[in-house]
């Protein structure tokens, strides 16, 4: 059998390729359906894009790599052609866009677009090589294929959720043709704490600014029975190396300062607990008093104290003890060095007809539908470059 594009992988960026070339594709995946990653993002209902995408908010060794393919297949062709299916979507905050309904209208949507491809599910590669042509071996219903092909588009994603298939193949490839791949680790994930630490308060979420030497996000942050999540928690564990703190700002925004000496004014016999508690959670209070130090009434509190505490909410200092690694962690940050691609086809240098797209090449994109919108980029530019080829 010979095809003119064997794609890997039945995921965003693949079925994305796809589109772009219907009969000309055969798309591959070792899952029972199209687009797991899909359905389950989002709750099941797929932050699909980001009305703010821009560079800047992809990692990468290189930062320039992405730009190509995200200027030439913007959000706003992403939104265009969701809507142009019908597909009702909401923003849900900092410009993050979900479906109404469910993901699976996303999943259905690129299988329309991909009309003639045809979708291989359940089946295994076996082999790749290349001998003027790619010659792959595959496994379906307990019987080898083999099938030639032009190109081959490497879209199987990274190592993040095993449990889904996640295995990191794409790295393999990538170094059996000579290919480097960069350092990979979990991106977009909770960080773990020793002893539970904060299992007392699990299920507490208070906003907060999450910092560290290279970024900060004001977002949501979750104590959970493991340590912390939340929004902001997941975007700087993108920026975080084992055995560094992160500075925790539980005060965006307020300026309790001013709220403490006027409570001291009106209400001094109240108890600093109690007052704090009008401010944070009452249950994060209860936990944090003992290492604050918070007993006594507000009437007791000097500007000096009551600036000493809010700078210790503000500048609160926490050393993860890891995170929850690939099991959970939404992206695999890293992966085929962009040098040995080119930014516009996402071909391979070294070799002609094989191409990296989505999460298996080294650009990770912030939490809110960006790695998403990359998955639609790359996997349209490399499908452009086959379908003119």
């Amino acid at each position: 059998m010979h095809v003119e594009c064997l794609i890997l992988g039945a995921g965003a960026a693949g079925m994305m390729c796809a589109a772009q070339l219907g009969e000309r594709a055969l798309v591959i995946d070792h899952a029972k359906a199209p687009g797991e990653k899909i359905r389950i993002s989002g709750g099941g209902r797929c932050n699909f894009t980001n009305m703010e995408v821009e560079p800047a908010r992809f990692l990468s060794a290189n930062p320039h790599f992405a730009k190509s393919a995200l200027a030439r297949y913007t959000q706003w062709d992403f939104i265009d052609l969701v809507a142009r299916h019908g597909i009702a979507y909401h923003e849900k905050t900092l410009g993050q866009l979900f479906c109404d309904d469910t993901a699976k209208d996303i999943i259905a949507m690129l299988r329309a677009e991909m009309g003639a491809a045809q979708l291989w599910l359940q089946t295994s590669l076996i082999d790749l090589r290349h001998d003027g042509k790619f010659v792959a071996e595959l496994e379906k219903d307990g019987q080898r294929h083999s099938v030639t092909a032009k190109n081959v588009v490497v879209a199987c994603g990274g190592k993040s959720i095993p449990k889904m298939g996640a295995t990191g193949r794409a790295y393999d490839i990538a170094a059996q043709f000579g290919l480097p791949v960069t350092e990979t680790r979990p991106a977009l994930v909770p960080f773990t704490f020793p002893e539970k630490r904060f299992a007392p308060i699990s299920g507490v979420a208070a906003p907060a600014r999450i910092s560290n030497a290279r970024a900060g996000f004001d977002e949501a942050m979750l104590f959970t029975h493991r340590g912390l999540s939340g929004p902001a928690i997941l975007q700087i564990s993108s920026y975080w190396r084992e055995g560094e703190e992160i500075i925790v700002d539980l005060l965006p925004d307020t300026p309790l300062a001013d709220h403490l000496k006027a409570a001291r004014k009106e209400t001094g016999k109240r108890q600093i607990t109690t007052e704090l508690a009008r401010h944070l959670p009452a249950r994060l209070v209860e936990h944090l008093t003992p290492e604050m130090d918070w007993a006594g009434t507000l009437g007791a509190l000097s500007d000096a104290r009551i600036e000493e505490i809010c700078n210790a909410l503000r500048s609160w200092r926490l050393r993860p003890g890891g995170s929850e690694g690939y099991r959970t962690a939404e992206v695999t940050l890293g992966g085929v060095d962009t040098q040995a691609l080119s930014s516009k086809t996402m071909q391979a240098k070294n070799i002609q007809g094989l191409f990296f797209i989505g999460e298996a090449v080294d650009v990770t994109g912030w939490l809110g539908g960006y790695n998403f919108q990359w998955a639609w980029s790359s996997g349209w530019a490399a499908g452009q470059a086959i379908a003119a080829s």
